[in-house]
């Protein structure tokens, strides 16, 4: 079902919420309580005078009747249905639930995005602790000191007639297996305390560095004047960096940052992208990469006037290194994207830049910009190593392509279109 059609859901909820009757409402519209007793039960459609009065009535703006719940907490409830095997949700009724319980909608989405951070962070610690090699040798040190502490143990309790400067060694023995096994367990306590603190916070690197960039909007004022210096002085500041993993990536992303400011200063930019919104003819004015504008432009501070832009990043597993959603656009956090957006064609066709207009499940449309770049060495007989760009701007923000807009999604598993070629296992939503 539509948002759209979700409109009379909304009115019911609103007008139960104000405890106003319907009777009350209808007349205070000037229409029968029967009808809205249709438009409330998503029977009749609804005219464009009669939904303004009603707006005006119930004290809410007229698109938050008509609109509806963001894409993001719908795909976040889908994503919790995908989890529960065995769940009999009705998943038809997704939107309906949204509208009616927004707040319970956001707390089951909440949940789901706790229970998947603990999962993950589960498996984390569990490869640390097989393959951890720190663990492993403090391990098999703590495992030895326990054995030779037992083994003198054993000695004592079973001879009596030991001779006393035997026995002075032992009991020596002892005592610096002992110190050993409590600096030992020690060390380890520290190191868990040390280490395992951030993981269970954020289960993987990349998942840190994106809870730095948030923060901040992915714009780093610091590092367009500071360099890497200020870069330097960012990781020391971020709790969220603190695993080594972590620091590295961050550093990583930072150099390339920096790099892109150093080559494309935001000042301009922002000038250039109030009035041309094509990614190639900014990187023809300022004589730079593709890839280097749609970094910048994803930097972009929030401003009243400026469009919001996002950015995915690939490689050529498909894996995405690089995420920056917008409102109606959502990027999977876990497993994999739909392959018919744009990032993963670049990839079919090296250096090529793609311009694409896609259309969204609800019917949004954006236009997607793509172009994959070699980021190895070139080299006689090496690997080629590509990595794929891909810019999103709503339509409204951009030229929209001649061509019939793209239908896509976001993942299969909570994709509703069933005749598509694309399809990689069963939706969720398929009736």
């Amino acid at each position: 079902m539509p948002q759209s059609a979700l409109t009379g859901s909304r009115i019911r909820e609103r007008r139960q919420s104000l405890r106003i009757k319907q009777a009350d409402l209808a007349r205070q519209v000037g229409i029968s309580a029967s009808y809205l007793n249709l438009i409330e039960h998503n029977r009749r459609r609804i005219g464009g005078k009669v939904l303004v009065k009603l707006a005006q009535a119930l004290r809410v703006d007229i698109t938050i009747l008509t609109q509806g719940a963001e894409e993001t907490l719908l795909e976040g409830l889908r994503e919790a249905v995908v989890s529960a095997r065995r769940s009999t949700a009705e998943i038809d009724r997704i939107e309906e639930f949204v509208a009616r319980f927004p707040g319970w909608a956001q707390l089951i989405a909440a949940q789901r995005r706790r229970m998947v951070t603990q999962e993950r962070t589960i498996e984390a610690l569990n490869d640390r602790l097989t393959h951890d090699p720190f663990l492993a040798e403090a391990m098999h040190d703590l495992l030895s000191n326990v054995t030779a502490i037992r083994a003198t143990a054993s000695i004592l309790a079973q001879t009596p007639e030991i001779e006393e400067a035997w026995r002075d060694r032992f009991h020596r023995n002892m005592l610096e297996e002992s110190d050993r096994l409590a600096e030992g367990s020690q060390a380890l306590v520290s190191y868990f305390d040390r280490q395992v603190g951030a993981e269970t916070a954020f289960s993987t690197p990349q998942e840190a560095l994106e809870s730095v960039l948030l923060e901040h909007d992915y714009h780093l004022p610091m590092l367009e004047t500071g360099g890497m210096e200020a870069a330097a002085a960012l990781l020391d500041k971020a709790p969220q960096l603190a695993m080594p993993q972590a620091r590295a990536l961050a550093l990583a992303y930072f150099r390339t940052y920096v790099r892109d400011a150093e080559a494309l200063p935001m000042r301009p930019l922002q000038a250039a992208f109030a009035e041309v919104r094509d990614p190639a003819q900014l990187a023809r004015r300022f004589d730079v990469a593709l890839p280097v504008v749609m970094h910048r432009l994803a930097c972009l501070p929030k401003a009243k006037d400026a469009p919001d832009v996002g950015l995915v990043v690939a490689d050529t597993s498909g894996s995405l290194l690089f995420r920056k959603g917008i409102d109606g656009f959502p990027i999977p956090r876990f497993g994999a994207a739909c392959s018919l957006w744009s990032v993963y064609q670049a990839l079919t066709q090296p250096v090529q830049p793609i311009r694409v207009a896609v259309e969204t499940p609800p019917g949004r449309r954006f236009v997607t910009y793509a172009v994959s770049e070699l980021t190895s060495a070139v080299d006689f007989d090496a690997p080629q190593v590509f990595r794929s760009w891909m810019l999103v701007l709503d339509a409204g923000n951009a030229p929209m392509p001649e061509e019939r807009a793209r239908p896509i999604g976001t993942t299969c598993r909570i994709c509703p279109r069933d005749a598509c070629a694309a399809r990689r296992e069963p939706s969720i939503l398929a009736d």
